[in-house]
């Protein structure tokens, strides 16, 4: 089937979704979970195909990782569709109402997007979370992933597509593109025809190529360049934990730091005391010349790519800086956007760093990786968008809708 093929029939089971009950929806995604749970070894198998040609293909053991599927993460995933279920339904909410002078009944109601188009890289599990929160929403969603997840995904979207149309959903509710070619790609970002917007989540690379190509609206998400600043004064102990939890919990994902700057009258004690820390998971310290004074020589340069960089994986660029204005001005030259943390015992630095630092999640003496849809109180999440437009943060139910006004009269005419 066609790109075209499958966005015009993602516009015709749209039609039915927008209409669909809480009831249905929830039952279809309880399918989802059941089935997820039934064929476990069927999933394994085709991750193991992925995992495979994954190492012949050289990849880094960050994204191995994230390519990975185990009994537990699908287990964790069915979960996951549980708690959506649980969520409240936002379709439909009046979000304000009100009677005009002219005696019009106005309500400002919570409808779908409509189809939600999903560009990702090797994350299958955002396979099942774009699906069921699509679904939930009443989006239609069309999946398009990488080449290195294509057998896993393959078998998550045929189980989901099984699964609601014994519910008595169109199958097409969730559509999967097989084809892996860059060309399928670059014709879903202009399939304005049938996609109301597109959700990338990937890597820098990714992003840039959807925002430059793509003519249906984008949301931006998941490039996550996150610095964890180290005031002083501040405690060194906590501020070591921060960053060991912000860089090795699990290197690959967007939430997770990437560069960590140090108050040069506190560089001398912390940096051993973090090193300490990171160096039992192997992380590679790239750092200006007074991070190198300190720590050693086996601490690599630092360049300008280094700060800017997204590694997803065991690599922290650091630096030490004369004051928090230095921090404040490094962080607004690099930052992604995403998240940022201060570590501080100052409550003057800590709103200055709060109210200065433009990202969708900033932080005061807590780790990064608490970016999440699920810690934030909305349940899973497509991605985190990094863009003010048309939403920030994560991506959960209520910012996968968005208005209408329904007006009712009794035959007023504007004069």
């Amino acid at each position: 089937m066609t790109v075209a093929e499958i966005g015009q029939k993602a516009k015709a089971a749209a039609r039915m979704l927008m209409t669909a009950d809480t009831g249905s929806k929830n039952k279809a995604l309880e399918a989802i979970a059941q089935a997820l749970e039934a064929h476990m070894d069927e999933i394994l198998a085709a991750n193991a195909k992925d995992i495979q040609n994954g190492e012949a293909a050289g990849l880094t053991k960050s994204l191995l990782d994230r390519l990975r599927l185990t009994e537990a993460r699908i287990k964790g995933i069915a979960a996951s569709v549980r708690e959506v279920i649980v969520l409240t339904d936002p379709i439909g909410r009046i979000d304000n109402g009100f009677i005009n002078q002219d005696g019009l009944r106005i309500l400002k109601t919570r409808v779908p997007l409509g189809v939600i188009a999903m560009i990702y890289e090797a994350r299958p599990n955002v396979t099942v979370d774009a699906a069921v929160l699509c679904l939930k929403s009443s989006n239609v969603v069309i999946l398009r992933g990488g080449k290195e997840a294509i057998h896993s995904n393959s078998c998550l979207a045929n189980l989901m597509r099984e699964a609601i149309r014994a519910q008595g959903f169109d199958e097409n509710c969730i559509s999967l593109i097989t084809d892996t070619a860059r060309e399928s790609a670059t014709e879903l970002m202009r399939l304005n025809e049938f996609v109301d917007v597109l959700i990338p989540r990937g890597g820098a690379g990714l992003i840039k190529a959807c925002v430059e190509n793509s003519t249906v609206p984008v949301i931006e998400t998941g490039v996550g360049n996150c610095h964890v600043y180290i005031d002083s004064p501040s405690d060194l102990e906590m501020g070591a934990r921060i960053i060991n939890n912000a860089k090795t919990s699990r290197p690959s994902v967007c939430n997770a730091a990437e560069s960590l700057l140090v108050h040069r009258d506190v560089a001398k004690d912390f940096l051993p005391m973090a090193y300490a820390l990171l160096r039992e998971h192997n992380v590679e310290i790239r750092g200006c010349e007074r991070t190198r004074e300190i720590l050693g020589d086996f601490v690599k340069p630092a360049t300008d790519e280094d700060y800017a960089a997204e590694f997803l994986d065991y690599i922290l660029a650091v630096k030490v800086v004369d004051s928090i204005d230095e921090a404040i001005a490094h962080i607004v030259r690099y930052t992604s956007g995403h998240s940022e943390c201060i570590v501080t015992s100052s409550l003057q630095n800590s709103e200055r760093f709060t109210r200065e630092i433009d990202a969708a999640a900033v932080y005061v003496n807590a780790s990064t990786r608490f970016t999440d849809g699920g810690v934030f109180g909305q349940g899973a999440e497509i991605g985190i968008s990094t863009q003010k437009l048309h939403t920030r943060g994560p991506l959960g139910l209520n910012e996968l809708t968005t208005i209408k006004y329904v007006i009712n009269g009794n035959g007023q005419i504007r004069v």
